[in-house]
């Protein structure tokens, strides 16, 4: 089991960043590919960026590419997402969530076994 617990959601104007933690417990964070997805009213979940194990496979959503950055901190159990140039369309809950790690970012949400509680962003305009 791993129990995952966000932070560092809050409200930004536009143009302005936040940075997202996910810590997870358990000693086998370095066995996970990790993922942040994010949810806003009415939409279905969708994938934002995941980072396998090492870190050497990375993937982003293609509206986020250039403006957010996921990285991992294995001997921290941490996963974070440095979120720059932030929009009003940005605004939602971001999740983030654990699978096993097959050696290929998967990015579909029903492939992740485990799942944080969510922090909201927003974004003013």
């Amino acid at each position: 089991q791993v129990q995952l617990v966000e932070s560092g959601g809050g409200l930004v104007q536009a143009g302005g960043s936040l940075r997202l933690s996910c810590a997870a417990s358990g000693r086998t964070f370095s066995t996970y590919t990790m993922g942040w997805f994010r949810q806003a009213p009415g939409k279905e979940r969708e994938a934002v960026a995941a980072i396998s194990r090492s870190g050497g496979n990375i993937y982003y959503r293609d509206s986020v590419k250039g403006r957010f950055t996921i990285s991992r901190d294995n001997a921290k159990n941490t996963v974070y997402l440095q979120m720059n140039s932030l929009k009003p369309e940005d605004t939602s809950v971001y999740y983030c969530a654990a699978k096993d790690d097959r050696g290929v970012i998967v990015v579909d949400p029903i492939a992740y076994d485990y799942w944080g509680q969510g922090t909201q962003v927003t974004v003013s305009s």
